[in-house]
């Protein structure tokens, strides 16, 4: 699994507003990665809010738009499922590559937390639901207020 040897971080995000921004396919998973990165949200004391798009395609545009309204951080949340057709490497390619123009432009961080999965499965095994190996809305949590305490620390 993916997740051996992951960082475990001290993460404070007291003074920190961040927004999860996820998109409405598949459910569960979806619904697995909300809960996680509010759990640890809310443990690391940062104030958040959850903005929900149609799809990963509007991932960037949103998360951009709460970056610019002040938002400290993102949390961006979304499941892409492979399918028979390209549209799998369409929608993959466009949410990461923008999700990193995001961050890049902004200057701020942007915790990823979209799967690409080849099946249904791999999304239930890292959703951080009962009986899923890995937790990936709380890895993109952490990521995101660990980034963001980075970086104030860098800018002074």
């Amino acid at each position: 699994m993916s997740g051996t040897g992951s960082p475990e971080f001290d993460v404070d995000g007291e003074g920190l507003r961040v927004v999860i921004v996820a998109g409405s396919w598949h459910d569960e998973i979806t619904d697995g990665l909300i809960a996680g990165a509010t759990r640890t949200l809310e443990a690391a004391g940062a104030a958040f809010e959850l903005v929900r798009v149609p799809g990963s395609f509007e991932l960037p545009v949103v998360s951009k738009a709460a970056l610019e309204a002040g938002a400290d951080a993102v949390v961006a949340l979304g499941v892409i499922i492979r399918g028979g057709t390209p549209h799998f490497e369409y929608v993959s390619s466009a949410a990461t590559d923008g999700l990193t123009r995001v961050a890049l432009d902004t200057g701020k961080p942007v915790g990823f937390g979209v799967l690409t999965l080849d099946d249904e499965q791999q999304g239930l095994d890292r959703a951080g639901l009962p009986g899923s190996k890995e937790d990936k809305g709380r890895e993109a949590a952490e990521a995101a207020i660990a980034t963001a305490n980075t970086l104030r620390a860098l800018r002074g």
